[in-house]
């Protein structure tokens, strides 16, 4: 069995969208044949996501998600794997929306997708990385029915 939840701790409410990330998680999780699988998506605001980036990453600036892999930690052991926390920006992921020219949802979901990629093993540091990483996300968001959008 699955175990993962979404937070919210901004003042912004998301329901709909939390509902509509919701289904594509469990989509995901179905079509990439995910079982025993635990993580958390957590919505923050840019001033928590800034602190989360200079304190753990060293990096001193606003981002949109950071993702946590838990699974990087071979002393942990359980019965199902612990993937561990995707934090995304809300304010960068409405800034990046429309930027791009597509819905807030679509950045969700796209910011969403690619944390929890992150969290599975998958990075885009090399260019045929990033190439198998972002055409997996491009497959599982079009799959679902959130594609791009203008």
């Amino acid at each position: 069995m699955n175990i993962y939840q979404i937070f919210n701790e901004t003042n912004q409410n998301l329901e709909k969208e939390m509902d509509k990330l919701y289904e594509l998680l469990d989509f995901t999780l179905k079509r990439e044949k995910l079982e025993n699988v635990e993580f958390n998506v957590i919505f923050v605001d840019s001033n928590t996501i800034h602190e989360i980036n200079k304190t753990y990453r060293n990096v001193d600036r606003v981002t949109d998600v950071i993702s946590f892999a838990l699974e990087d930690n071979k002393t942990i052991e359980l019965d199902h794997r612990l993937l561990g926390d995707i934090y995304i920006c809300i304010e960068k992921a409405e800034e990046q929306a429309k930027e791009y020219g597509h819905s807030f949802l679509r950045e969700l979901a796209f910011l969403t997708i690619h944390g929890l990629l992150h969290l599975l093993g998958y990075d885009h540091m090399k260019e045929e990385d990033e190439k198998i990483m972002f055409q997996k996300q491009e497959e599982i968001l079009n799959d679902f029915g959130i594609r791009r959008e203008g």
